[in-house]
């Protein structure tokens, strides 16, 4: 199941951004993977207060959101997906410059996680 974890400055959480993020980063995957998958997306939103997120050394007081993906591992390797990690990297970072502007484009950082086969579940058992 793709799984997103985005840390985000509380201060840019409202409704409107939340929704918008849940439903973009869905669509991300969707764009690579194809609309079928959509269904499994699961996304976290969590807030960081301000100035608890730097940069390069310095607390940045934007949102600068750091978006991690995990997926199963053999899905950034798929023969049907050519190029999967770099079309879900610039799809993902698309679709949060898309909710918080282009502002943010250079602060979003993404980062993809593979979990081996075997070793995720869902409902206490293995998937």
């Amino acid at each position: 199941m793709p799984h997103f974890t985005v840390h985000i400055s509380e201060d840019v959480l409202d409704e409107e951004t939340e929704e918008g993020l849940i439903q973009g980063l869905t669509d991300a995957v969707g764009s690579v993977y194809g609309e079928r998958f959509k269904h499994l997306v699961a996304v976290d939103l969590i807030g960081i207060p301000r100035r608890r997120r730097g940069i390069g050394g310095r607390p940045t007081g934007q949102a600068a959101p750091n978006v991690t993906l995990s997926l199963r591992e053999a899905a950034y390797q798929h023969p049907d997906v050519p190029e999967a990690p770099t079309r879900l990297i610039s799809a993902i970072t698309e679709a949060v410059v898309g909710v918080l502007g282009e502002q943010v484009r250079e602060q979003v950082t993404v980062g993809l996680s593979a979990t081996p086969e075997g070793r995720s579940g869902v409902g206490g058992r293995v998937a």
